[in-house]
């Protein structure tokens, strides 16, 4: 049985998640209505490299980190995750994901949503996007003090079976914190019975990151080492939310205004 006592955080420390995750889910409720037909990711990134560094006083956390070039993730279509903004315009019938991290006062806010371009986006499309949104949400409500980790994969990948979708296992959620990625904290979307067991305790913050696939779940990495594609060409689509383990059950931290878990 693995142990995590080491990454549970103080009061101090939440609080300084609480405001790094809400300034992460603006930026997602800022870049809304710049999603449109004819603009291109790097657009986007601009938009949201300056919001997050003027107006939020944020450091965008993927610049740079291990080699990527930009300050955000822009995931179309069969682009699982780790999609890199370019100079390609949105089309009618996109659907993106958009994935924001950002650091206030050394903490981590990390958090994404699916994104559906024009007015032509395919019935298909809209309810992989809804399936994946619904994924998250049951992973998120398995999470308690006691229960173990894996009961989150497993509410995911039995979920989105039942539409004969697949979710990733190439790719999960992560402990975080002061670092982006908690070494050894890692959640998976799906269930093994090789998996060891990890017992949740008050004061634990990670992503719980579905990616859920309409076929196999199965990616491969583009040549530019970062950009991961269905291996079918079939849709994917992810989102993400950024976690607490309270005393009695959980707190969203990146919960947008409005939204409904």
């Amino acid at each position: 049985m693995k142990h995590l006592k080491k990454y549970v955080k103080d009061q101090t420390a939440i609080n300084k998640m609480r405001i790094a995750g809400q300034k992460a889910a603006s930026v997602l409720e800022m870049i809304d209505e710049y999603v449109k037909v004819g603009v291109s990711t790097d657009t986007l990134n601009t938009i949201c490299h300056e919001y997050i560094v003027d107006e939020l006083k944020c450091i965008p956390a993927p610049l740079n980190y291990k080699g990527f070039p930009k300050s955000i993730c822009t995931s179309i279509n069969q682009v699982v995750c780790h999609g890199i903004p370019c100079e390609r315009k949105l089309k009618n019938g996109d659907i993106m994901n958009i994935d924001i991290t950002v650091i206030h006062d050394g903490y981590h806010g990390d958090t994404s949503k699916m994104f559906l371009v024009g007015d032509k986006v395919s019935i298909i499309s809209q309810r992989l996007c809804r399936v994946a949104q619904e994924s998250l949400y049951l992973g998120i409500k398995m999470v308690k003090p006691g229960r173990d980790l894996k009961a989150i994969g497993r509410a995911i990948s039995d979920y989105v079976r039942k539409f004969n979708y697949s979710s990733v296992e190439a790719f999960c959620g992560h402990g975080i914190g002061r670092e982006f990625h908690e070494e050894n904290f890692q959640v998976l979307h799906y269930d093994h019975p090789n998996i060891p067991s990890t017992i949740l305790e008050e004061g634990l913050t990670f992503t719980i990151e579905p990616m859920i696939n309409v076929g196999t779940e199965k990616v491969r990495i583009l040549p530019d080492q970062w950009t991961a594609v269905t291996k079918d060409h079939k849709l994917s689509a992810q989102w993400e939310h950024t976690i607490l383990v309270t005393k009695t059950g959980y707190e969203v931290l990146t919960q947008r205004p409005g939204e409904e878990i």
